[in-house]
């Protein structure tokens, strides 16, 4: 009773702890632009905020007020969730900062979870507590959660419906629960069906009485959501799948995807370090059964998926990716538990009930864990400590800030009828409220169905980025005409006779130029200052 005492206070530290990380970390994602402080998320993320807000204000899931339906989200139920904090009277600067907040709680209540699977698999204090510590300080994990990525709820929901899992087949119990709570995942994201199909499976092959059960309930269940949300697809948006996916993974061939996907997990694992990072496979010299077999195989099967989509657009980033990171969890505690094993094969080994011996093996184990999270976080260079122990502002805020920048610049230039052209969709079309048109094309469906650039063969593969590969300026440009040219991507040359025909640079004095189109009545010229 006193060992557990001490474990749930340490234990109730780790998390005020966190929560103070969490605060620290939202605040140094915050800036000032022109004397006021603005909270801004992750660009993709101010993408389902422009849509929550349009729904919020009854213009319905457009990403243009007014404008043509195209589902330019993934994750539908969580621009739900923040539609609703649009309609509290927060201000636009103030508003993300509120999903930031959601965001940290999501991720202190997957701490819950992740201590009960790691206390049910190991039966060990010690192995939840820092398998908890691994979790609560992983910098990938805090990026996405805590810069208002879905990521922070889908941890918690892995977490959540794993520790279910394990319970049932402890117990040979089966509940329809845990299926309603997938079910909902894949209203977050729809590739949340993955992890639904993989825990269906091993709970149909590791609860044998319970497999009539599990497989009509499942896969009815499964269905009922799947379903539902293709048939609100076709009828609202026209469409089976969201336009995200026809733009990220249609029109670039399949082997190059693949191998795209493969070249970055293995980037990520040598940058982990290639032998901690297969380190937890040394569970299995010890442990096979069932409950072991079922973290391993799902955090397997969401690499594969990201090897599939041929990861994320931010590998340069390092660290896990935004699909990778809800299993990172998973990942630490059999991590944890590998080492926690290994101590006591080498106890074992002496043969040695002496107190000494354990404090050792268990201040030897501690010092290896401790010393693997410096390197877990050691993402890509000495600066990526730093911004893990907070000396540094996290990773894309400097971004966010220019966004802001050019919002408020390019409000003082145009009317509210005036239609800008954009490569970060998010915070630029969020904060001016402006008509834009998505150069990339996650928002437009032409774009999206168009063929991947850059397949020009396997030396391509390392400069594949999903989503970022496609653009045609003769179209967004030539003939959807915007007033304002924001920014441009690849290859320049290609809308350069535009420009020369159809505008001139120029922007409010001590702002930044725009590229601006000469016969526009949308722009605002008495307030304009014309670069030579």
């Amino acid at each position: 009773m006193r060992a557990f005492t001490k474990g749930k206070l340490v234990f109730l530290i780790i998390l005020l702890c966190f929560g103070f990380y969490a605060g620290i970390y939202i605040y140094k994602t915050s800036f000032r632009v022109n004397g006021e402080r603005y909270f801004v998320l992750f660009d993709d993320a101010m993408i389902s905020m422009r849509y929550a807000r349009n729904l919020a204000d009854g213009y319905g899931l457009v990403w243009n007020p007014g404008g043509e339906r195209v589902e330019g989200f993934t994750n539908p139920l969580w621009v739900g969730f923040m539609a609703a904090f649009h309609l509290l009277p927060v201000p636009p600067s103030k508003m993300s900062l509120l999903v930031q907040i959601s965001g940290a709680i999501f991720l202190i209540t997957n701490l819950i979870f992740v201590k009960k699977i790691a206390e049910l698999l190991s039966g060990s204090t010690l192995v939840a507590l820092l398998a908890v510590i691994l979790t609560a300080f992983y910098t990938p994990l805090n990026n996405w959660g805590l810069q208002g990525m879905e990521v922070s709820v889908l941890v918690l929901i892995v977490s959540i419906s794993i520790w279910l899992a394990l319970k049932y087949i402890r117990a040979n119990h089966f509940s329809t629960m845990i299926y309603i709570l997938l079910g909902i995942s894949t209203l977050i994201r729809i590739d949340m069906a993955v992890i639904y199909v993989v825990i269906l499976v091993c709970l149909f092959i590791a609860l044998p009485d319970q497999r009539r059960k599990n497989l009509t309930w499942g896969l009815g269940i499964f269905a009922f959501f799947i379903l539902g949300q293709t048939i609100f697809r076709l009828v609202y948006y026209g469409d089976f799948l969201p336009n995200t996916y026809y733009l990220k993974v249609g029109g670039y061939p399949f082997f190059l995807r693949i191998l795209r996907g493969m070249y970055v997990i293995f980037q990520f694992a040598w940058r982990f370090n290639w032998v901690l990072f297969l380190f937890p496979l040394s569970v299995l010299i010890f442990q096979r059964d069932r409950k072991i077999m079922l973290l391993f195989i799902v955090f397997i099967a969401q690499v594969a998926y990201s090897i599939y989509v041929g990861g994320d657009a931010w590998e340069h980033k390092g660290g896990s990716n935004r699909y990778i990171s809800i299993v990172m969890p998973i990942y630490f505690i059999l991590f944890v538990y590998a080492a926690y094993l290994i101590r006591g094969a080498i106890i074992n080994k002496w043969r040695s009930e002496s107190k000494y011996i354990q404090t050792a093996t268990n201040v030897g184990m501690l010092i290896f864990i401790l010393a693997s999270m410096v390197n877990f976080n050691m993402i890509l260079n000495i600066r990526s400590l730093e911004r893990w122990v907070l000396m540094r502002q996290p990773i894309f805020i400097e971004g966010n800030k220019e966004y802001v920048q050019i919002a408020n610049a390019l409000k003082k230039i145009t009317t509210p009828d005036a239609t800008i052209a954009v490569v970060s969709a998010g915070a630029i079309p969020y904060f001016t409220n402006l008509k834009a048109i998505d150069l990339l094309g996650k928002n437009d469906s032409v774009i999206a169905h168009e063929s991947s650039r850059g397949a020009s063969g396997i030396r391509s593969v390392s400069d594949f980025r999903p989503g970022h590969m496609k653009w045609n300026y003769d179209y967004s440009i030539g003939l959807l005409k915007p007033d304002v040219i924001v920014q441009l991507w690849g290859d320049k040359d290609e809308v350069e006779d535009y420009i020369v025909k159809y505008y001139v640079i120029g922007g409010a004095e001590d702002d930044m130029p725009f590229t601006l189109r000469v016969d526009s009545e949308n722009i605002l010229w008495n307030h304009v200052q014309l670069t030579p």
